[in-house]
C-alpha cells in the first residue's frame, strides 16, 4: 500500500502552460489517468480544463467563450478584480482550480467536495479578459471562525503584494460578517511568511496611531484588526513586543520600538491595499 502511495505520489508534470506563462511546477498533483503523467500540462486560463497536446490546447483557446471566472464579481478597482464562486454551484470550475493549486501547495488535502466552500478569485483585467492571479478558498460554515481554507497567488505572479491583497480581503469578509478570524493551518511556508507580514504591519500600524493611549490591550488590538488574539501574542512575541508578567500577555512597547520596526523592508506598507468602498457583498447569513 505504501508503495503504491509513493508511486501515485510521484511528480510527472514538470510545467504549466496557463495564459502567457510555462510555469515550472513544485508538487504532485492528482490529475486523473495520462494528463498525470504528461511533462508539460496545458490548462486553459478562463475556463480550467486542462489537456494534454499542444495543438487540442490552441484549438480550445480559439473557441473558449469564458473569459472570466464564473461566479459573481464583487471587489473591482483599476485593473484589479475578485470574484465569489459558490462550490456548490461551480463544482467542476472550483475542482479544476483546485487541481491545479496543488501543483504549487504541498500540505493541502485535496477533497473533491466542493459544497461546503466558496472561492475568492483575483484577477488582472486586460482587453482579453480577466487573467487569474491567485484565490483562496473559504468554509461557508467555520466552527472555528476560519476564514481561509486555502491561499494561492500563481508563481509568476508572486512578490508583487498579492499574497497580502487576498489575506486583506478575507479579514475585510470577516469584518463584515461581525467575526474575528483566522487561516486554517497549516499553512504553506510562503502562505506563513505573508501572514507574518501581514499581522505585523498591521498591528505596528494600530499601535502607532493610539500610541497617546494609556495602555492597548491584546484584546483591543484584536477587535481593532479582526486578528485573534492567539494571532496577535505570536506575531507580537516574534517582534519581541510582548512578555508574560503575572499570569497574561502585556505589551511592551515605546513609539520608538514601533518606528524602528516600521522602517524594516518586511514590515513597510502592502503595495497594495483593499479599498473596501469597491466591494459589493452581504454576509450570506444576512442575504434573504
Amino acid at each position: 500500500e505504501k508503495e503504491h502511495e509513493l508511486i501515485t505520489k510521484i511528480k510527472y508534470i514538470d510545467k504549466l502552460q496557463f495564459g502567457a506563462f510555462e510555469i515550472d511546477t513544485w508538487y504532485f498533483s492528482p490529475y486523473p489517468g495520462e494528463y498525470g503523467k504528461t511533462r508539460t500540462l496545458y490548462v486553459c486560463e478562463f475556463c480550467l480544463k486542462y489537456m494534454r497536446v499542444e495543438d487540442t490546447y490552441n484549438l480550445h483557446l480559439a473557441n473558449c467563450k469564458r473569459r472570466h471566472p464564473p461566479g459573481k464579481e464583487i471587489y473591482r478597482k483599476g485593473t484589479l478584480s475578485i470574484y465569489e464562486v459558490n462550490g456548490m454551484e461551480e463544482q467542476l470550475y472550483c475542482q479544476l482550480l483546485c487541481l491545479m493549486a496543488k501543483l504549487f501547495l504541498d500540505h493541502k488535502a485535496l477533497y473533491f467536495d466542493m459544497d461546503p466552500f466558496f472561492f475568492y478569485v483575483l484577477c488582472e483585467i486586460d482587453r482579453q479578459g480577466s487573467h487569474i492571479v491567485g484565490y483562496f478558498s473559504k468554509e461557508k460554515k467555520s466552527l472555528e471562525n476560519n476564514n481561509v481554507a486555502c491561499i494561492l497567488v500563481l508563481p509568476p505572479y508572486q512578490r508583487k503584494g498579492y499574497g497580502k491583497l487576498l489575506i486583506a480581503f478575507s479579514y475585510e469578509l470577516s469584518r463584515k460578517e461581525g467575526i474575528i478570524g483566522s487561516p486554517e493551518n497549516p499553512l504553506s511556508d510562503l502562505g506563513r511568511l505573508s501572514y507574518r507580514s501581514y499581522w505585523a504591519y498591521t498591528l505596528l500600524a494600530l499601535m502607532k496611531r493610539r500610541c497617546n493611549a494609556e495602555t492597548t490591550t491584546i484584546k483591543e488590538l484584536s477587535e481593532a484588526s479582526g486578528i485573534t488574539q492567539e494571532d496577535i501574542i505570536y506575531t507580537l512575541q516574534s517582534m519581541k513586543m510582548i512578555k508574560y508578567w503575572k499570569g497574561q500577555h502585556v505589551i511592551c512597547v515605546t513609539a520608538k520600538t514601533i518606528n524602528d520596526h516600521l522602517r524594516l523592508p518586511q514590515f513597510r506598507r502592502p503595495k497594495l491595499t483593499i479599498d473596501s468602498n469597491f466591494l459589493v457583498w452581504k454576509p450570506h447569513n444576512a442575504q434573504s
